[in-house]
């Protein structure tokens, strides 16, 4: 269905002009460089998630909500566990429906593929418009499911969410099709209706993908509960990011996106500032691919291999036991931090506990945690 164009209003320079330059492409290694040895998969379950925005001229209100709580899903994640362990949470996102994006395309541009780069995801969140265009969301699905790397475990949990507020059974690609494709790879199919007037066929998508149907409000306000912890929380939060130690062509402006994340958390209030901090305490916000406590914690880098070109400036001119010093310091001051987070935030939890029952699962974030559970608790997930 057409609509009348319009563009949201700019998010934050800071974001903007990252991801307008080098930060949103992968690393490529410059000619003569040693190979930095890419970070080793971790034997723990994964979790993939395909978030599908409607990104056509109504949608201002979810794409607001999905910026201001994307933490919060992730942090609910952090409670998971699989053969004791917590997974390892994979996030890609998916645009479709803006008239900007080609129309040999289906109107369906992929943002971000699957990453465990939390950063990256909500720097390309920031960066989303609205414009008119064509909602096909069957086109959408399809794109998503053969598009990504999705996790051929059946022990890992994969979902995809679609979320819009336009007729599902738009396009000439039959959505009964894409999900059918989808479910042959394993992949949950879940809708979210964005609209207050209910539109035909996505209570029906989510029945015959085996998924949620969930109704939410794109335009309500959440109103975040306030605790005793939270200004001590986003100090933690912040103090984390001296402990990172950026390394190889990426690092500079993987880390300057580390802080562009950090203050457009604070800008979009909603509680999201103390959510990102959380998340940076836990084990999902990993950053392997440019940070050298990620990197070596985890087995990828040997410093005693890294070209002296590729070391951050505070680590240059140092023999290699002097480098594996500094890292560990790093490392300790970076555990101190995260454990008192942690602590700090399960006296926050308990205190919110009372409000966070009664809140009513109209938004955004309230029904992808609520789908998330009950589906990784039928994959054999265990929350804490």
């Amino acid at each position: 269905m057409r609509k009348t164009t319009k563009t949201t209003a700019c998010i934050l320079g800071l974001a903007g002009a990252l991801v307008a330059g080098a930060a949103l492409r992968p690393h490529t290694p410059r000619a003569g460089a040693a190979e930095i040895k890419a970070p080793q998969p971790r034997a723990r379950a994964r979790v993939q998630i395909a978030l599908l925005f409607d990104t056509s001229n109504s949608m201002d209100g979810l794409i607001d909500q999905a910026r201001s709580q994307i933490w919060r899903v992730v942090n609910q994640l952090a409670a998971a566990k699989k053969g004791g362990a917590a997974p390892d949470v994979e996030l890609a996102l998916y645009e479709y429906g803006k008239d900007t994006v080609p129309a040999a395309d289906g109107f369906v541009r992929r943002v971000v593929p699957f990453t465990t780069d939390l950063d990256r995801v909500s720097e390309a969140l920031f960066a989303l418009t609205t414009n008119g265009g064509e909602e096909y969301c069957g086109r959408a699905i399809a794109e998503a499911t053969r598009g990504l790397e999705w996790s051929s475990n059946p022990d890992d949990l994969k979902l995809v969410f679609i979320a819009g507020n336009e007729p599902f059974d738009q396009g000439a690609l039959d959505w009964h099709e894409a999900i059918r494709a989808a479910r042959a790879r394993g992949i949950v199919v879940n809708v979210v209706h964005a609209g207050a007037e209910e539109e035909r066929g996505w209570r029906d998508a989510a029945a015959f993908a085996g998924g949620e149907f969930v109704k939410i409000d794109q335009d309500r306000k959440i109103v975040a509960v306030s605790a005793p912890q939270d200004a001590e929380i986003e100090r933690l939060g912040l103090a984390l990011n001296a402990t990172y130690l950026p390394y190889g062509a990426a690092g500079a402006a993987s880390a300057e996106r580390q802080r562009a994340q950090d203050a457009n958390a604070e800008t979009v209030h909603q509680g999201a500032a103390v959510q990102r901090m959380v998340s940076k305490a836990s084990s999902n916000y990993m950053n392997a691919g440019w940070d050298l406590v990620d990197a070596v914690g985890h087995g990828g880098v040997d410093l005693a291999r890294l070209p002296e070109s590729d070391l951050p400036a505070g680590l240059r001119g140092l023999s290699v036991e002097e480098r594996r010093t500094k890292v560990a310091a790093a490392t300790a001051t970076r555990k101190e931090l995260q454990a008192r987070i942690q602590t700090l935030d399960a006296a926050r939890r308990a205190y919110v506990l009372h409000a966070e029952r009664s809140r009513t699962p109209d938004t955004l974030d309230a029904a992808v945690t609520s789908a998330v559970r009950a589906q990784a608790e039928k994959n054999g997930f265990r929350f804490e």
